[in-house]
């Protein structure tokens, strides 16, 4: 029988004291949980104190940095990541403490589904569902190296197997809440294509839109999740308009980059889509 594992969980957060209480409550099977708080007003870093957790203070560089400064500071190699908008479900925490018995072997990572919930129901159908993503990976052979700072994610050198279970995700606290971080999203995206040579054309804002929709809705089902689904598929529609818009206007020296709207470090760190455009 090979040697248990120690586990280290790793949140990053900014003013999430209304979250990361039941965030943390759900990680207590880990071995250890580190909190990366980019300078919290609310109380965060003193709620998660009372967790348990080791609380470090770190400036927001961007999502994928701060979580691979978070995963830096863990005393266990093997690392689970989470936002503190999220919760490990029973399942999945059995899920991950039953591979976590049989040491981890056969692969360097693992990914889980992910739901979301949208106005008092979880999504389960569309773009929204299953979102699976790696979270729980050995640290020596992978983590957050993905150039790009929004709709970051883990990669690792070797194999990553699905374990059962869901990790929930609450990510909007209204519309006004989603509205805004999608804008945000957009700005930030948009920057990211550009500086990576994408180019925008008018066909995309009409096209890449209304292919989102259709994926999501009708494709993958969406309408099954009812009016919440119809929702949903709008808004993540406008936001790829919004995306290619400001990458039209990029290119054009007509602004529309979030250097035009503010601050990077002024978002919510944890904050993210459900699902990547």
């Amino acid at each position: 029988m090979p040697e248990r594992p120690r586990l280290s969980a790793c949140v990053i957060t900014l003013n999430e004291a209304d979250r990361v209480d039941a965030c943390l409550a759900s990680l207590a099977f880990c071995d250890e949980i580190v909190v990366v708080d980019s300078g919290s007003s609310d109380g965060t870093r003193e709620r998660a104190a009372a967790r348990g957790a080791r609380v470090i203070e770190h400036a927001f560089e961007g999502f994928r940095a701060q979580k691979d400064f978070a995963v830096s500071q863990a005393r266990h190699d093997w690392v689970l990541c989470l936002d503190a908008d999220e919760c490990v479900t029973p399942a999945l925490r059995a899920s991950i403490e039953a591979t976590r018995d049989a040491g981890f072997v056969g692969a360097a990572g693992y990914r889980f589904a992910r739901c979301t919930e949208y106005f008092g129901a979880f999504l389960r159908h569309g773009n929204a569902y299953p979102d699976r993503v790696l979270r729980l990976f050995d640290r020596r052979r992978g983590g957050w190296r993905a150039g790009r700072e929004i709709h970051e994610h883990a990669v690792v050198d070797g194999n990553v197997l699905t374990l059962a279970g869901d990790l929930e995700h609450r990510a909007y606290r209204s519309l006004d809440d989603q509205l805004a971080r999608y804008r945000r999203y957009a700005a930030m995206m948009a920057d990211h294509m550009q500086a990576s040579g994408r180019r925008a054309r008018l066909a995309n804002l009409v096209l890449n839109p209304g292919w989102r929709f259709v994926r999501g809705y009708m494709l993958r089902a969406g309408f099954l999740d009812g009016w919440r689904g119809f929702v949903f598929a709008c808004m993540e529609a406008d936001y790829v308009r919004e995306k290619f818009a400001r990458l039209w206007l990029l290119q054009h020296g007509t602004g529309g980059g979030w250097q035009n709207g503010g601050s990077p470090s002024a978002m919510t760190a944890d904050a993210q889509p459900t699902s990547k455009p």
